[in-house]
């Protein structure tokens, strides 16, 4: 039995994906240096859930909607100011900077999965985006060598382009996530909340003064 002086916010969608997230994010991680397959499929897992979640944050529940927690810039700078004051006020969702918070991760993780695929076919020619069959040429002995070592060179460039991108990406992640605990930390002091509980349980306390 529900305790009354609690409502439901986060659906049991949202609450899976998330924890999801974090487990299949650490397990790529900790596996980046070993190219085995637990990398190549943890990356498979975050793509699939990130494009689940697109999905859901326009179909799924209220507080899962994009259109409720995604607010104007002018909304996310009020709301930063009221929170260096100590004023910012509850919301029940996603707050107006935690709701871009929640687009950044998703923009960053989906450059994350592409540039990672994108290395992968070039390194393995194995994935989505690896080259199909090539077109046959006609190509002559005398020329051969030197279209081989062009492609060769082009190869390397673009694996080295990609993964720069990967990494580059990677770490911008690390910080996205940095910041986001750090948010969770700060709202959850100011409000006197455990909002990583309400991630597993789905619901938080009520509050008539609640924003939203």
């Amino acid at each position: 039995m529900q305790n009354d002086n609690s409502v439901a916010v986060w659906d049991i969608f949202v609450r899976v994906f998330h924890w999801s997230l974090v487990a299949a994010f650490a397990v790529a991680y900790a596996t980046s240096e070993e190219e085995n397959s637990w990398h190549i499929y943890a990356g498979y897992t975050v793509l699939g859930l990130i494009s689940l979640r697109l999905v859901w944050g326009f179909v799924g529940g209220r507080y899962a909607r994009f259109g409720e927690f995604v607010r104007s810039p002018a909304a996310v700078l009020r709301y930063v100011s009221q929170l260096r004051q100590g004023t910012a006020p509850r919301y029940l969702g996603h707050n107006p900077l935690g709701g871009w918070m929640v687009l950044a991760l998703l923009a960053t993780l989906f450059v994350v999965t592409i540039s990672g695929l994108k290395v992968y076919a070039i390194e393995e020619g194995r994935g989505p985006l690896a080259q199909g069959t090539e077109m046959i040429t006609v190509i002559g002995a005398a020329h051969a060598e030197d279209h081989e070592g062009n492609r060769a060179e082009a190869d390397g460039d673009a694996e080295e382009f990609w993964e720069e991108i990967h990494e580059g990406a990677t770490n911008f992640m690390l910080l996205l996530i940095a910041a986001h605990v750090l948010g969770v930390v700060v709202s959850s002091k100011l409000h006197h909340e455990k909002l990583v509980k309400a991630m597993i349980t789905g619901r938080k306390a009520k509050d008539l003064n609640c924003d939203k």
